[in-house]
């Protein structure tokens, strides 16, 4: 259990979650749509993607033991119940396992130097965890941009290499629609960064930590964060309005499990005080997150609703 606790199982579970979705309830429910891996090779793409992110999670729990025990003291592993030598260990093996797959994966494909891919995003999150997390809002971008990329991956492994002249204008579209989702995800996961930095204050200021919260203080920082809490919030709204205003089920879904909490969500930013308050601002993005990119479900049934009624 501690294992799955510094790896952040439940962290690892969304990614694996997010990305099967959109393999499974998106793309292989385009008819007449071949994508590039079957279903046991998409799995194993989940799998080089969860190893890559859960080695990342391992050394940032290594490197964030001071803070941690200050912030956090009930959450810390690595020092408390896994030495730290052992962590790495885990570190080192989770790396090599995700890279390998990676590779297996790129060679499926026939798209050798997509491999290259998870060799970066390995090596990007030891920066962040070593150098970045030290740089203002450096930090929040690229947790932010990693999010996002783990949604890209999908049209990556599973559209880019079926590319032809002929489907090009079909993928291409459903291309979009991945990007869409992906820059959502950035979007909130950057506002639920700055939301934990605020959470996590003490430990950072008492650790020589540089984030947005200690450089403009914790009120102005949650009144920028407000202020960015509208930007997901208006651009979902006119791409409801843009897109989807004859799919009735999307609209009912889309207002009760994501326009809903990111109002209740604004409201409670205003009023939040506390650590316990920001930690359940948090928890909230995290579900508005999944509520969202569960929403590609809903989309996909209904389109096709319409399509057979048709």
């Amino acid at each position: 259990m501690n294992f799955l606790k510094l790896i952040r199982y439940q962290n690892l579970l969304i990614i694996a979650l997010v990305q099967a979705v959109f393999h499974f309830g998106f793309l292989k429910q385009q008819k007449g749509l071949l994508v590039a891996l079957n279903d046991v090779e998409f799995i194993l793409l989940i799998i080089a993607t969860v190893c890559i992110a859960a080695a990342g999670y391992i050394i940032n729990n290594i490197v964030d033991q001071e803070t941690d025990a200050i912030s956090k003291p009930e959450k810390v592993i690595v020092g408390k119940y896994i030495s730290e030598t052992r962590a790495y260990n885990y570190y080192i093996a989770l790396n090599i396992i995700g890279v390998l797959i990676g590779f297996f994966v790129a060679n499926i494909v026939f798209k050798e130097s997509f491999a290259a891919v998870f060799i970066v995003v390995a090596f990007i999150l030891y920066l962040y965890a070593t150098q970045f997390k030290q740089s203002l809002l450096a930090g929040n971008f690229l947790v932010s941009f990693l999010v996002a990329f783990s949604i890209l991956l999908v049209g990556i492994f599973d559209l880019y290499p079926m590319i032809i002249a002929e489907n090009q204008q079909f993928l291409g579209i459903l291309f979009q629609i991945i990007i869409d989702y992906a820059i959502f995800a950035f979007l909130l996961t950057f506002i639920r960064e700055v939301v934990k930095d605020i959470e996590d204050y003490d430990g950072d200021l008492k650790t020589g930590m540089n984030t947005l919260p200690i450089y403009l203080g914790k009120e102005k920082t949650q009144k920028v964060v407000f202020g960015l809490s509208f930007i997901p919030l208006i651009t979902l709204l006119y791409y409801l309005n843009a897109n989807f205003t004859n799919l009735e089920y999307v609209i009912y879904y889309t207002l009760a499990f994501i326009v809903a909490p990111m109002l209740y969500f604004i409201v409670k930013l205003w009023q939040a005080k506390t650590q316990k308050d920001f930690n359940h601002l948090s928890t909230v993005l995290k579900i508005v997150m999944i509520t969202g990119i569960l929403s590609i479900i809903v989309i996909t049934y209904n389109l096709n609703q319409i399509s057979n009624v048709g």
